[in-house]
């Protein structure tokens, strides 16, 4: 089986890797890279049999749309869902890529390889790890994933019931560089929102992705143990509408203590696509807030928003200071101004004497405990890392590490 990185060795975000048997090829995840340095691949002269999404999140799939239309791109149906979504309200059209969905520990074929995915706990929602097999050898591509979400259980039967074998780990290494230490699980970012909102004299805002389910299931629960009212966008309420469909255990709507800040622009693109949102818009305003109840008591509302939020942030500035809970990497506020919307805002409220700033987030990604754990598990003939920017501190943590380089092939 021949291997190649088109990028990813050493870079975080941006993921491509490709694997080739004599009669046929597949990438592993074609994603947008973080940062504007970041080096170009090619994707137009790639023409692989299929192209397998661990998860919806942008630096695993942002490129797809300079695929051939006709290759197939598998993913999960509901990490599916999320990037429609995504795109709809954002005014852009949906994919025109051949998707086909797959599921948790059920094998498919594509050609000579034999693919099996594995359902991980990470900050996304429907994120897999794969087991490849093809030609005699089997390699395990981690995706990202971690062990301390509120889907862990998840991380723990992997390590009971692993795939066994390994000839080639390609691990995920995010944490190698960077600490957990502060809010080591989801529940300890959720006591800290509850401390936060539970004793407020304005409204608290707390700044997340609408698909960092875990971080909203623990602002809901801390909403309801200060007696609070979670409000979210109409975005959020989309995608956790996606949610009812395979959990009955995820806050939506519907739901005591949550109700929907509808704004213009949404509201919208809700009216354009009556085909792909049927009676949505319609149940959405049974639960709707508008801004004059905010403004009325605001004391009584957690408002989930995003870095863009800040507009709505500045409009309750006043004597009590708004509370604005972080709830993301840091890295993005020093990130160069315009790299993300809303970071230059988001970063001087760190500063501001009316803004009660405060941080609360575990990561997404495996600290190096648990990395050592899966690893230890699998026990793979070779170890290479992707998905980190210090691959050379692997040999330091881990057994049969093999460094390799964006653009090399090589053969196991």
């Amino acid at each position: 089986m021949k291997v190649l990185i088109h990028r990813g060795s050493n870079e975080i975000g941006g993921t491509c890797i490709q694997l080739s048997t004599e009669k046929t090829t597949i990438l592993l995840d074609l994603g947008q890279p973080l940062s504007n340095l970041s080096k170009t691949i090619d994707v137009s002269s790639m023409n692989p049999d299929a192209v397998l999404l661990s998860h919806p999140h942008q630096d695993h799939f942002g490129l797809i749309d300079l695929l051939s239309p006709g290759i197939p791109v598998y993913i999960g149906e509901l990490g599916k869902k999320l990037i429609d979504a995504t795109r709809v309200l954002l005014g852009r059209d949906l994919h025109t890529n051949d998707f086909r969905h797959f599921k948790s520990w059920q094998p498919f074929h594509v050609g000579d390889f034999t693919i099996t995915p594995y359902l991980v706990d990470h900050s996304a929602v429907d994120a897999y790890g794969f087991l490849i097999a093809a030609e005699g050898k089997k390699v395990f591509y981690s995706g990202d994933f971690r062990a301390h979400g509120r889907k862990s259980k998840l991380f723990d039967s992997m390590l009971k019931t692993h795939p066994k074998d390994i000839d080639l780990l390609f691990m995920e290494g995010t944490m190698m560089q960077r600490d957990n230490s502060e809010f080591p699980t989801e529940t300890d970012v959720e006591e800290k929102i509850f401390e936060t909102i539970r004793q407020q004299e304005n409204i608290s805002f707390l700044i997340s992705s609408s698909q960092n389910i875990d971080r909203i299931v623990s602002a809901y629960r801390a909403c309801l143990r200060a007696q609070k009212t979670l409000v979210i966008d109409i975005y959020t309420a989309w995608v956790l509408e996606q949610l009812k469909l395979v959990s009955g255990s995820t806050p939506n709507m519907e739901w005591e203590q949550v109700r929907v800040y509808a704004s213009y622009s949404h509201d919208e693109k809700l009216k354009e696509r009556p085909d792909f949102f049927g009676d949505f818009r319609r149940r959405v305003y049974q639960h709707r807030i508008t801004k004059e109840e905010l403004a009325a008591s605001p004391a009584d509302f957690l408002y989930l928003g995003k870095m863009s939020s800040f507009g709505i942030i500045d409009k309750y500035r006043g004597v009590n200071p708004v509370n604005v809970v972080y709830s993301q990497w840091l890295g993005y506020l020093k990130s160069p101004n315009g790299e993300y919307y809303g970071a230059e805002e988001m970063a001087a409220y760190q500063n501001d004497p009316v803004i009660n700033f405060i941080y609360a987030h575990t990561s997404g990604h495996a600290t190096v405990e648990d990395l050592q754990r899966f690893a230890e598990a699998l026990n793979p003939k070779m170890l290479v890392p992707v998905h980190t920017e210090v691959n050379d501190r692997f040999s330091h943590s881990f057994q049969n590490v093999n460094i390799q380089t964006d653009g090399i092939k090589f053969v196991i």
